[in-house]
């Protein structure tokens, strides 16, 4: 699904380790810091979720031109940015955690600038765009009167989902639903009768009732964290959506996981409620397998190798460490563009991309006497130069199922225009919970094209 995410990016810094001590010089925790993540917060945040959940995503955004905005584009690796320049300092949020318990927040550069231009290329993109996310941080991009008119005119025409911040911008008249958490709300609505701890159900309705009156958006879910969230729309009674019970250490990133949910799900044609229902179970799930801790931050694994034990092993560690194996296959005979485009959105899927080579031989079987052009170790070898690809593994047979039940991957991406469950391999992968998916053919990119030509000039 093409899904664009507009809004302020910042960099979220996670120091962790752990507090064994005190200070000699006041009563405060020594975290002994072990791991240092870097990654994409805000509408990078957003943007990066819906990416590991195999969209194709546009992130729409301004950056800055400081060390902090080069470790940002860094992290948002598989996302495709749009950007202006911002004008100011990127923002940098510094969390300390001493276990999976958050000890401090140090703040960097996150004072109000100015509100920031919009390029051609972003409401391009914007125009374009099939599902919108607006992640508003409050710095400026949801301000700008450009990109507010274009989501304006679009908002009858593709589902907006509105993130609001209690310093951002007001969201455009007729977006589908705006998701102000319960604290957001209430300053919103400029009501005293409910705060960020508690709130009767009618009190709560109220509020979104005047939200909804005041933004004139088609719905807005006050989300209310282990309580769950409150739908309010017109000519409809409000509708109290409870959370499951979730053990939650850090909620930080929640109400990010929520919107790009319900983006998902209402361009997947689902109604209001549905989706509402559906986004609320997902940030559930989301903080109780750990929240933006268990994210892993912008550095990929280089694994490049070339013999099976090599791929094998890296399909081993990476499942160790949580990670997400992706496998894709064929001849990659004449390696072009079209190649170099599906395997990077193949990668995108995942935390390692695995490619299944057809040895020369089976190459021969398959395509006839005067193939393969390049030999195998060759062809190997032209693949991991690509920096989206991880490790090659090489079969003999005429078709992949027996190394791909030797690999075992979670992910089995082909190139083409039919449905993933046409794949004459999606029975076996779903056998072990993997799942197949395709990613763009580029019909006029293909190597018998390139061979053909070449048979010409010679």
């Amino acid at each position: 699904m093409r899904i664009t995410v507009v809004g302020d990016v910042l960099l979220d810094v996670d120091l962790s380790g752990e507090a064994t001590r005190l200070c000699p010089d006041a009563p405060v925790p020594v975290v002994d810091v072990s791991d240092v993540r870097r990654r994409a917060g805000g509408a990078g945040l957003v943007a990066r979720m819906l990416a590991r959940d195999g969209h194709r995503v546009t992130l729409v955004t301004v950056l800055s031109d400081d060390d902090a905005s080069l470790e940002l584009e860094g992290a948002l690796a598989g996302v495709h940015v749009v950007s202006g320049p911002s004008g100011a300092r990127t923002p940098v949020k510094t969390r300390v955690r001493a276990g999976r318990q958050p000890v401090v927040r140090v703040d960097e550069g996150c004072g109000r600038p100015e509100v920031p231009a919009a390029t051609a290329g972003m409401l391009r993109a914007l125009e374009r765009a099939e599902a919108i996310v607006v992640a508003d941080y409050g710095r400026g991009v949801a301000a700008n009167q450009e990109i507010r008119d274009l989501l304006a005119a679009r908002a009858g025409d593709i589902p907006i989902v509105w993130d609001p911040h209690p310093s951002g911008a007001a969201p455009v008249p007729g977006v589908a639903v705006v998701t102000p958490n319960l604290s957001e709300a209430a300053k919103a609505a400029g009501s005293g009768t409910v705060d960020s701890g508690a709130g009767t159900p009618a009190a709560v309705a109220a509020v979104g009732q005047t939200l909804l009156d005041r933004w004139q958006s088609q719905a807005v879910l006050v989300t209310m964290g282990e309580q769950g969230g409150t739908l309010s729309q017109r000519d409809t009674s409000p509708l109290a959506i409870p959370a499951p019970a979730t053990e939650v250490t850090d909620p930080c990133g929640a109400g990010d996981r929520l919107a790009a949910s319900l983006a998902v799900h209402l361009a997947e044609g689902r109604s209001l409620s549905d989706a509402a229902e559906l986004a609320i179970n997902e940030a559930a799930a989301f903080l109780g397998a750990g929240g933006v801790a268990s994210l892993p931050d912008r550095h990929r694994p280089v694994w490049h190798h070339s013999r099976e034990e090599d791929a094998l092993d890296l399909a081993r560690r990476v499942r160790a460490n949580g990670g997400t194996v992706v496998a894709t296959g064929g001849c990659f005979d004449l390696l072009h563009a079209g190649h170099a485009r599906t395997l990077a959105a193949a990668r995108d899927l995942g935390d390692c991309l695995i490619v299944c080579l057809n040895s020369d031989e089976s190459v021969r079987r398959i395509k006839g006497e005067q193939r393969p052009i390049v030999s195998q170790q060759d062809r190997a070898e032209l693949l991991l130069a690509l920096e989206c690809v991880d490790a090659v593994l090489v079969f003999g047979e005429d078709t992949p199922e027996a190394c791909l039940e030797t690999l075992r991957p979670d992910v089995w991406v082909k190139g083409g225009d039919y449905r993933a469950s046409e794949l004459p391999e999606a029975g076996l992968v779903e056998s072990w919970g993997g799942r197949c998916m395709t990613v763009p053919f580029h019909q006029a990119r293909s190597t018998s094209v390139l061979a053909d030509a070449l048979a010409k000039v010679s």
